[in-house]
């Protein structure tokens, strides 16, 4: 710290310790670099999140508009809820492997995505999906994670507390777990 010269009231010269002002001391500037390296930092991360997401949207814009323009014509009479409820819907299929029972649990439930049960049944009647492929990935991450034998990957496939999948794309899973 510098030291500068004053005169006191009573004629006498002291020495007085005097401060910096934080905008010229060390500290500050530090402080400011390190955040101004996180904001861009934050911005940088924020853009290739944006775009790696706009990139999977667009693929899966392509595929639904692939799909839907089939039923271009059907769109006009389908509400928006109901075309909201079949996207969500294929969501959950081609990213979680659901079952049909499954999704449409999911798209009813208040805790879930809260559709009425006539937009929920639209979706699941209208979307694209191989259930049985669905059960076996779904069968497959049971053996790799957590190491459960067929009799029990099949109880929670077909579970109501599990997966929901039929017998049927449950018995395709089990049958083809090894392939």
């Amino acid at each position: 710290m510098a030291k500068k010269k004053v005169t006191g009231e009573d004629g006498k010269k002291y020495y007085v310790k005097v401060k910096k002002p934080f905008y010229k001391r060390i500290w500050f500037w530090v402080l400011v670099v390190l955040v101004v390296f996180i904001f861009a930092g934050s911005m940088g991360s924020n853009e290739s999140d944006t775009l790696s997401d706009s990139s999977s949207s667009e693929k899966t814009e392509e595929k639904t508009s692939s799909d839907s323009s089939k039923t271009s014509e059907k769109k006009d009479d389908v509400p928006a809820e109901y075309r909201a409820a079949q996207r969500k819907g294929q969501t959950y299929a081609d990213t979680m492997n659901m079952s049909k029972a499954g999704i449409y649990d999911q798209l009813t439930s208040d805790a879930g995505e809260g559709f009425p049960e006539k937009a929920a049944q639209y979706a699941v009647d209208n979307i694209k999906v191989d259930y049985n492929k669905n059960a076996l990935e779904k069968a497959k991450d049971y053996r790799e994670e957590q190491d459960m034998s067929n009799d029990s990957i099949h109880e929670q496939l077909t579970s109501e507390a599990g997966e929901q999948f039929t017998s049927q794309e449950a018995d395709y899973a089990i049958q083809h777990i090894d392939d």
